[in-house]
């Protein structure tokens, strides 16, 4: 009788120089389908040897890139919108088999990602400088924006394409070199994407891929030759990555964890309010940094709205995303795990649960990393399931007896990412966006992510350093301004000696 003999992992290197780069390769990662459990790939992981190529990649390509026209420049990445677009399918496809998430929400993803890249085909607009003439006899005033150079990304797992994609169209638009250090968990889409930014005419070294783990981090924060970090990923680690950049000398962007509180008033629509709940709250199996994953019902709304909530849960299909399921498996089986201990720890706490995802009968194989969709009732704000992000699919419902003492318990967590109001009132719609301390808001509306016209980003301890992603925010971190001051005296006048400073006339 014969055997077949296991196909062995496909080796996902880094890209550097317009090519695949293996390096050293000593030390690999397993890639995982989460869906099945399976070692689908290994990743290299980055030496010392493999940071120093890839920033010098960069630096070399960052110069002649910087001069290239601005006009230039933005019909590379229209080339890369339009090839994105047409094969937008083939990069869900890949997010899907390592990051576990249902394919159509890995096609929103891409699209959303799509946004920012069209937003950035319109930087010669936003890098326009202002002009002032004859603000002081015979003088002209005129102000620039350049490029900063080389600019590090470090990416999470839960979007490998949408969140990279915040950050790299605009800092390509407006002129830099990128090195991406993408998730070890899902590094697959980062090649995906280098290969289309190739197709699309960029030239090597401008985008550059660098595989790794924390080895892969701390090279690119304190390496001196790159200019400045964008970081997504949990709170203690945008700290780290914040502080250390920040004494390397570097610029930063760190946007952190959440603990996204939706208020549901005694006026607003129930059934919208738990679709919103449950979509929110359990999509990409509640893998978001603006999930929902704590409702405040106000007033006498609790019981009727757990009752909704929980009703819609027996209607979602859970199972592998390439098949007709509604939520897929997280992305590692040390991560599930790392949930379900908190669902452990509710029951343990005295919290209500209600619907209990540790009992799932998944559409997919018996080794994914299945957890369904977990609600519990009359949460406190001391329990552990409210006070940490868990990063998973657990919806804690928190009561309150006012709106005040609603506004008061959002206020009171250390997040601000993200929030929301469900209401038919418009003054309490209003006076929630003035009053509550959150960088997203809401109103009617779950997962409040903007537009890439407008900029991503939270407060509090959910964003280290001043500058939210994309936008025109995203356009001043990928730049540095210059002002110049120009006088053209007449030839053979002498303006003469002026000790004293300075002053217009």
């Amino acid at each position: 009788m014969s055997t077949s003999t296991p196909t062995p992992p496909a080796t996902i290197p880094h890209w550097i120089d317009g090519r695949p780069h293996e390096g050293s390769a000593t030390r690999v990662g397993d890639v995982t389908n989460p869906a099945t459990g399976r070692v689908t790939g290994q990743v290299v992981l980055a030496d010392a040897d493999d940071i120093e190529a890839a920033v010098a990649s960069a630096k070399a390509a960052s110069a002649a890139w910087a001069a290239t026209s601005v006009s230039a420049r933005t019909q590379v990445v229209f080339r890369f919108r339009e090839l994105l677009n047409e094969r937008k399918e083939e990069l869900a496809a890949i997010i899907t088999a390592e990051h576990g998430k249902v394919h159509s929400d890995a096609v929103g993803e891409v699209s959303r990602g799509q946004e920012v890249v069209e937003f950035a085909c319109g930087i010669p607009h936003l890098l326009k400088g202002a002009n002032s003439p004859q603000v002081s006899t015979g003088v002209d005033v005129h102000s620039i924006r350049q490029p900063l150079g080389v600019v590090g990304i470090i990416s999470p797992f839960n979007f490998p394409a949408m969140v990279p994609m915040w950050f790299f169209p605009i800092a390509i638009a407006a002129g830099n070199a990128v090195v991406l250090k993408p998730s070890e968990k899902d590094p697959s889409a980062s090649i995906w994407m280098a290969r289309l930014w190739q197709e699309a005419g960029l030239p090597d070294g401008v985008f550059t891929v660098l595989q790794g783990d924390k080895v892969a981090v701390d090279g690119l924060l304190d390496h001196p030759d790159v200019a400045s970090i964008s970081f997504v990923g949990s709170t203690p680690i945008a700290e780290y990555v914040y502080e250390r950049a920040s004494r390397a000398g570097k610029r930063v962007q760190a946007l952190g964890g959440a603990k996204n509180h939706m208020v549901v008033l005694p006026d607003a629509d129930l059934d919208l309010a738990a679709d919103a709940a449950v979509s929110a709250g359990y999509g990409s199996a509640g893998e978001r940094c603006m999930a929902i994953s704590v409702v405040v019902a106000v007033g006498d709304t609790g019981d009727e709205l757990v009752r909704r909530i929980a009703e819609r849960t027996t209607t979602l299909r859970i199972g592998d995303g390439t098949r007709d399921a509604d939520m897929g498996p997280l992305v590692t089986g040390a991560h599930r795990d790392k949930v379900a201990s908190y669902v452990d720890a509710g029951e343990a706490e005295g919290a209500t649960l209600v619907v209990d995802g540790r009992k799932v009968d998944a559409d997919g194989e018996q080794d994914g990393f299945w957890l369904g969709p977990t609600l519990f009732d009359h949460v406190q704000p001391s329990m552990s399931i409210y006070t940490d992000e868990i990063f998973g699919p657990v919806l804690c419902v928190v009561r309150a007896e006012t709106y005040a003492e609603a506004l008061d318990l959002v206020n009171a967590n250390k997040y601000g990412n993200g929030t929301a109001i469900f209401t038919g009132n418009g003054g309490a719609a209003r006076a929630f966006e003035q009053d509550v301390q959150v960088g997203m808001i809401g109103v009617n509306v779950p997962i409040p992510v903007p537009m890439a016209y407008y900029s991503f980003g939270g407060w509090k301890a959910s964003l280290f350093g001043d500058t939210h992603a994309h936008g025109v925010e995203g356009v001043h971190f990928f730049t540095r301004g210059k002002v110049v001051t120009t006088r053209w005296p007449d030839p053979g006048t002498a303006g003469g000696l002026e000790l004293a400073f300075p002053k217009n006339h």
